[in-house]
């Protein structure tokens, strides 16, 4: 089985799980950090996914989030983000979706993003482009930010209150420059910047399985997909990156550009 063939039809049963159980489940707030989110779905999904790697490709590394890391001393990794967005999921708001991407060494080699409220599922492979539901899609051609939708995830940091203010003093000063904000901090906003309605969306709080497939997915779309200050997303050696934070800053080229001058200023 091709990677592309096995991520899809491993969405599309990790979609079926999930539009199940929608509006059904609460979620438990993480005792590591009161901005993560858990509910059995994501358990149920991880599990899912994890036992069809380990079925179809059992010589190969798993990244996922709830399972944590299974270290098969392979070249390949699996990267798996069972539900992106579960605050959204377990409040019953139908913005967020599943994530599996592959890590050869430390590059996104493919990638598909699952939006089960809409039917949505998104793949790509290096260098072949990306295709929502068979058909493909690009970034915005747009060039000027002041006519750009633009996301911006944000997290509360309590145990650093002077970061989330340094954070909204940057964001006041990237919404004078922009048409308006949206913001559902999940995978949705990435979709919508790879098919073109928002102009990037960027985030300083985030791990790796929010990153590997989101990473492809706006790249083969024609995006330009790096950190927060405009620097190359790092995974090598990623088994060791679980616990690091990631910054991105994901957005259509020349929009790219705009944001990081006014990051920079």
């Amino acid at each position: 089985m091709n990677f592309r063939k096995f991520i899809e039809q491993s969405l599309v049963g990790a979609s079926k799980i999930a539009r199940t159980n929608f509006g059904k489940v609460k979620g438990a707030t993480k005792s590591t950090d009161n901005n993560q989110v858990l509910t059995e779905t994501d358990l149920e999904i991880g599990k899912l996914i994890v036992n069809e790697v380990n079925k179809v490709y059992p010589k190969h590394n798993i990244i996922d989030e709830e399972a944590g890391v299974i270290d098969k001393k392979s070249d390949y990794t699996w990267v798996i983000d069972p539900i992106d967005g579960t605050s959204n999921f377990a409040q019953g708001i139908p913005m967020y979706g599943i994530l599996l991407g592959l890590l050869n060494k430390d590059k996104p080699i493919v990638g598909g993003i699952a939006i089960p409220s809409f039917s949505e599922v998104y793949l790509a492979e290096k260098e072949k482009g990306v295709f929502c539901n068979g058909k493909k899609i690009q970034v915005t051609r747009e060039k000027d930010l002041l006519n750009a939708l633009v996301a911006y995830g944000i997290d509360g940091h309590q145990e650093n209150p002077e970061f989330t203010r340094d954070e909204c003093s940057l964001l006041a000063k990237i919404v004078l420059e922009i048409r308006n904000l949206r913001s559902s901090n999940s995978v949705y906003d990435y979709v919508l910047v790879a098919k073109g309605n928002y102009g990037a969306y960027l985030n300083r709080t985030s791990k790796i399985w929010d990153n590997v497939a989101a990473q492809i997915i706006i790249e083969e779309a024609g995006g330009t997909y790096t950190d927060f200050f405009g620097k190359p997303i790092d995974y090598s050696n990623p088994l060791s990156k679980t616990d690091d934070n990631y910054t991105y800053c994901a957005a259509a080229p020349k929009l790219h550009e705009q944001l990081q001058k006014i990051i920079h200023s």
